[in-house]
């Protein structure tokens, strides 16, 4: 091979390269927070607030960065949207809270961590609950 060659392989591999790192980066759009609340409230419908939550019905727990934090009880969706901390909600961080019951009220506050490290990356004041609920068919 000559020189010419060697050069024109290795700008198609350097080409190939760049275009399979930036491939799936434009695949994929990042959603906003609130829309990726909207998606998981799609077909239901929110009722009146409430200031606990009894967690063993709680299934699943969702963050939404600097958002709201997703409290999955099957029938019933709960949507917490912090009164102070917010901003630092991160879907990576794990939550720690010290109950000392088995509701989560709004008076309680949540901590985070660093998933990967453990260290402690901030909290959140929680607010009211609101439930939302699938829309009645007819």
């Amino acid at each position: 091979m000559g020189m010419k060659t060697i050069s024109t392989v290795a700008a198609l591999a350097v080409a190939a390269f760049a275009l399979s790192a930036t491939g799936p980066a434009i695949a994929r759009t990042k959603q906003s927070p609130e829309a990726k609340l909207a998606k998981i409230l799609n077909g239901r419908v929110a009722g009146k607030p409430v200031h606990c939550i009894f967690l063993p019905s709680v299934r699943n727990t969702k963050v939404i960065d600097h958002t709201a934090i997703v409290y999955d009880a099957g029938s019933v969706i709960y949507v917490n949207r912090p009164d102070s901390g917010a901003k630092s909600l991160d879907d990576d961080d794990v939550m720690v809270t010290d109950l000392h019951s088995s509701s989560l009220c709004n008076i309680d506050v949540v901590k985070l961590h660093d998933r990967s490290s453990g260290f402690y990356n901030g909290f959140v004041g929680l607010g009211d609950f609101v439930p939302y609920r699938r829309l009645a068919s007819n």
